[in-house]
């Protein structure tokens, strides 16, 4: 599933494609923070879905600090998911949605490896994620990669830290005789 299965840094073609199945296969309140207004993907939402992920186009460098991808399954962009600076330099926050048509299917899991990828390449020591008990998918997909799972005894919800893969360091360049 991994070789099918990537995460892009989001672009304006990717943007365009990502709100198409947002709309399509999900729920605003699925994608995206709260917008005042009537329910559904008025036109009002769909501008404020484009603008969230443009504000985070300069990346974990930028002035927001978090970074947003699109997921692809067989070259199909099937969700998105984000990278995000926390405490210090070296704690990123992690959270994805995919389409409901592309739930259930191990997506998530390897979406989420090839986060962890990006993480550890921006010399991220730890990758966190809440999510909420009942949301059966997302633990899954946290307790493949290896997620250590924390449960919160006011709510419902579950904080869950993970160990990106150290990188390897570059090899050193090679001579010909």
């Amino acid at each position: 599933m991994v070789d099918r299965v990537k995460v892009l840094r989001m672009d304006g073609e990717r943007l365009e494609e990502l709100l198409a199945v947002a709309v399509e296969d999900a729920a605003p309140e699925e994608v995206m923070p709260p917008v005042a207004g009537p329910p559904g993907w008025t036109t009002e939402r769909q501008e404020a879905f484009r603008d969230w992920h443009r504000a985070r186009r300069s990346g974990l460098a930028g002035p927001l600090r978090e970074s947003t991808f699109a997921i692809t399954h067989d070259g199909r962009i099937v969700g998105s998911a984000r990278l995000a600076l926390r405490a210090g330099h070296d704690v990123l926050e992690t959270g994805m949605w995919l389409g409901r048509s592309h739930r259930g299917r191990g997506i998530g899991t390897a979406a989420l490896r090839l986060l962890l990828d990006e993480a550890a390449r921006a010399g991220a020591r730890a990758v966190v994620a809440d999510t909420e008990a009942h949301n059966t998918a997302a633990l899954g997909a946290l307790r493949r990669n290896g997620a250590t799972l924390v449960t919160s005894r006011e709510t419902a919800g579950i904080h869950a830290e993970l160990a990106p893969k150290k990188m390897p360091p570059p090899s050193p360049p090679t001579t010909n005789p």
